[in-house]
């Protein structure tokens, strides 16, 4: 993606959220922070009988980088495992959103996947506690 589809692509993502606001039923609700850039991020998400993630949603308040982010992860998260989830690299996402814009931001832009890998990496463990 060149910096000009980059531009669009996250603009695409501020304008138009993705999967913005609360979740009834959902499994993980954790809120995160970045304190550099007052970035404010609650993730949420619901687990179905197969383990798959079966639905995910944002709150929050931010710049345009960890919003735009924040609509792109709950997209691409959709129907994997929590092991899947916490597979997830930040590399790849910082290439995903266009690392030529979001390399100066990294906390801004990895704010809602790694808040999300937490609350996942928590229910996860939660779940195996119990089994």
């Amino acid at each position: 993606m060149n910096r000009q589809e980059a531009i669009e692509f996250l603009m695409d993502h501020f304008e138009n959220p993705r999967n913005y606001g609360p979740l009834e039923a959902a499994d993980v609700s954790l809120n995160g922070g970045n304190p550099g850039c007052a970035d404010v991020i609650t993730m949420h998400a619901r687990f179905g009988a197969d383990g798959k993630l079966v639905a995910v949603h944002w709150e929050g308040e931010g710049c345009t980088i960890s919003r735009a982010a924040a609509s792109y992860v709950t997209e691409m998260v959709e129907g994997m495992t929590a092991d899947e989830i916490e597979n997830l690299s930040f590399e790849d996402l910082m290439n995903q959103l266009g690392r030529e814009l979001v390399m100066t931001r990294p906390t801004c832009a990895t704010l809602a996947l790694g808040t999300l890998k937490k609350g996942v990496h928590e229910f996860h463990m939660h779940q195996q506690a119990q089994s």
